[in-house]
């Protein structure tokens, strides 16, 4: 060798396990990150989740942890890189090689290890996110909705972040270029990280700041808009959950340093004292792990619970069938869905079929102020005529549900679920009903809700009332409802289905609307503006908004947002998978992406534990120490970097959805619980998988140092 560049070369190939552990968590990184933009920016996701609303909401949440993720455990991966690197760069600065020329061979080294890491992840990652989704179709579930899409568009994040992997790289070698000292440049592979002296209330504290920030980051906004009427900016709203951050790090850092056990000081002194000496390196890997592993589980958390509070809603139905419409349009009438039944060898065993109206109310309207950076403030203003809903007589309620009310004159219940509870459908309690077409007004007493979860929403009125208050009333403001049982419902799917279809069909273009379409907010907003926004498909989708196309009945749009939309038992249980299956099948990919990176992050810490300290186990070994303790020393580390992030991410995202799920509408629904004990099988499938790991990483690393696991 007479040039210097062929010494680096020879020194390459002698290194290039450090070369393949860079190169390949950085692939890793921007694989992942690819894959995961090209999933969350496809249009296929982004036609079905609505902008705004907490399904994105919650996908973005979660890109932000693996983005964080990925980008320290990359930084990490390279600052190893760079220490073990260190000891050949003093070496040739003490033989006299100039820094341009080691400035020059690390530029050669580094371009050629980011471009090809960097691209190989990038132009990989969308196969791999489109290769997962084929597979979910395959052995899962498959809908006209599933064909997935990419814009092109969505690689401009990939690349970001292939950037800052790129530039990160740049800026740590060319500062282990810059070091003067040449004894601190060889001496900086065997330099350890300490952490300072831990003092045991770190670890309670921790536990406090972490509880503070979760409660503090949830019911910040909550307390923002109902008490100030302020809407603060999301920023703001993400800044509040830093005590919990810092929390959890406490929390990691006293386990790593102290641990939780008392009394036993001096029983793992060797192992304990190994990760005191990396203690920077290890807290910062198992808080990443932490993080990822909470996102993991909130995402797989999400089909399991939404499959079993809809299966539970489905089944607790009292009335099999149920369908309305508004009484301009031409419906199947009993006569009709009779022979339909008939055809498909169904029997109906009851039907009711009762009246509604739409009739204003009042309520307060919010005024709201944009202020900028600063956010939005609302102010509440009272008005006569608010909104529009739905009215039954006491008699149609009691004819439809089989309940027996008697509301007094000038009286109005309200229509709650049937635990009682209320969602964003409920108007709540209104003092003014009014006739839009003739004007007429009554003043109304709220009384006891009433609970029927089909019929959530609506408002039912003494008879003598709604007869008053419904004259005059065209067939614009009139609609039908139809419940029905019949005798074998679990066997009446293809009779549903057809009906669905006929109903579908028959059904005019001036009904083709979604859910938050009103038609008394319509003759306001006409009156005052000239028109209706939701009225406009370009309004609608500018603003990421359900668009209604009988064409698409059973895409998922169609299904959860026609305002029209019937209630079949059968039809919406065994359907549910395929309309929901992009919802579903998204947070699956998302789940398996942070749990891959977990999986990936803790063995390859684990395996530097190892390499870092094979000469202490080698000396270990030559005092003595027998193998038993070299083996029980090589497990307290590796459990310790998978049982703490593992129990404080579980920990963490458990209490954070349980919480969540409470507050809410401030109780348990009896859905509610029966989706959080599936989610509680779904912790331990995949604590055992993570079990699985730790196993085959423990026998790994014993491997690597020689150690009889026996």
């Amino acid at each position: 060798m007479s040039q210097f560049s062929q010494v680096c070369h020879a020194l390459r190939r002698k290194n290039w396990r450090q070369y393949a552990l860079l190169s390949g968590c950085s692939f890793f990184s921007v694989l992942l990150i690819t894959a995961y933009v090209c999933m969350m920016r496809s249009p296929t996701i982004l036609s079905v989740l609505p902008e705004g609303g907490d399904s994105r909401k919650q996908v973005m949440m979660v890109f932000v942890l693996a983005v964080v993720g990925c980008a320290v455990f990359t930084t990490y991966a390279a600052g190893l890189f760079f220490r073990q690197r260190s000891r050949e760069t003093g070496v040739f600065l003490a033989l006299g090689a100039t820094r341009r020329q080691l400035r020059a061979e690390l530029g050669k080294e580094l371009t050629a290890l980011s471009l090809v890491s960097c691209a190989a992840g990038a132009l990989l990652g969308g196969p791999l996110a489109w290769g997962v989704w084929q597979l979910f179709r395959l052995f899962l579930v498959d809908s006209q909705e599933m064909a997935l899409s990419f814009d092109p568009q969505s690689y401009l994040l990939s690349l970001a972040f292939a950037v800052y992997v790129a530039a990160m790289l740049f800026f740590l070698g060319s500062r282990s270029i810059r070091r003067t000292n040449i004894i601190d440049v060889v001496q900086e592979s065997h330099r350890s990280e300490p952490v300072r002296a831990v003092r045991s209330w770190y670890g309670p504290a921790g536990i406090a700041l972490l509880a503070a920030g979760g409660v503090l980051g949830y019911f910040f906004p909550s307390f923002c808009i109902r008490t100030l009427h302020w809407y603060p900016p999301a920023v703001l709203e993400g800044l509040c959950y830093l005590p919990a951050l810092a929390g959890l790090y406490m929390i990691l850092l006293h386990t790593v340093v102290n641990g939780w056990r008392k009394g036993h000081a001096y029983k793992d002194i060797i192992s304990a004292s190994m990760m005191k000496f990396q203690g920077r390196q290890t807290v910062r890997n198992m808080l990443v792990m932490t993080l990822l592993i909470a996102g993991g589980y909130f995402a797989s958390f999400y089909a399991p619970m939404l499959r079993t509070s809809s299966v539970y809603s489905f089944e607790t139905r009292p009335i099999d069938y149920e369908y309305h419409w508004r009484d301009d349009q031409s419906l199947p009438g009993r006569d009709e869905v009779e022979a339909l039944a008939a055809e498909h060898g169904v029997t109906l065993t009851s039907w009711a079929q009762e009246g509604a109206a739409l009739l204003g109310t009042d309520g307060y309207a919010s005024i709201e102020q944009d202020n900028g950076a600063l956010g939005t403030t609302y102010t509440k203003e009272y008005r006569e005529l608010l909104t529009g809903a739905t009215f039954f007589s006491e008699g149609a309620w009691n004819a439809l549900t089989g309940q027996r009310v008697d509301l007094a004159p000038g009286t109005c219940a309200n229509v709650l679920d049937d635990e009682g509870g209320s969602d964003y459908l409920a108007g709540g309690d209104i003092t003014l009903v009014t006739n839009t077409v003739t004007g007429k007004a009554l003043s109304v007493t709220p009384v006891e809700p009433l609970r029927f979860t089909m019929l959530l929403g609506s408002y039912v009125l003494d008879d003598a009332d709604y007869a008053a208050m419904t004259t005059g009333l065209t067939d614009l403001w009139r609609e039908t409802y139809v419940f029905f049982n019949v005798a074998d419902a679990d066997g009446s799917y293809p009779f549903a289905k057809a009906l669905f279809n006929e109903i579908v069909d028959r059904s005019g273009p001036e009904v083709e609307v979604f859910n938050a379409w009103n038609p008394v907010e319509r003759d306001i907003e006409i009156a005052e503006a000239g028109s209706y926004r939701y009225d406009s498909r370009a309004y609608l989708a500018e603003h990421g908004l359900s668009i209604i196309d009988y064409d698409d009945r059973d895409s998922s749009e169609f299904r959860t947002a026609w305002l029209y939309m019937p209630q079949f038992r059968v039809l919406d249980r065994n359907d549910f998978v395929t309309t929901m299956a992009v919802y579903l099948l998204l947070f699956v990919f998302i789940a398996l992406i942070c749990f891959a990176a977990v999986i990936v992050i803790s063995f390859t810490r684990c395996m530097t534990i190892a390499l870092t300290n094979a000469r202490v186990y080698d000396d270990l070994r030559r005092l003595g120490a027998s193998n038993a303790y070299l083996f029980r020393s090589v497990r307290g580390q590796v459990s310790k970097v998978f049982l703490a992030p593992s129990l404080a991410g579980t920990a963490l995202i458990a209490a954070f959805y349980v919480m969540i799920m409470y507050f809410n509408d401030n109780r348990f629904t009896s859905g509610e619980l029966a989706g959080m004990g599936v989610c509680a099988a779904v912790v331990g499938v995949l604590s055992a998988v993570l079990f699985l790991v730790y196993r085959l990483t423990l026998r790994s690393v014993c491997r690597t140092l020689n150690i009889n696991r026996g």
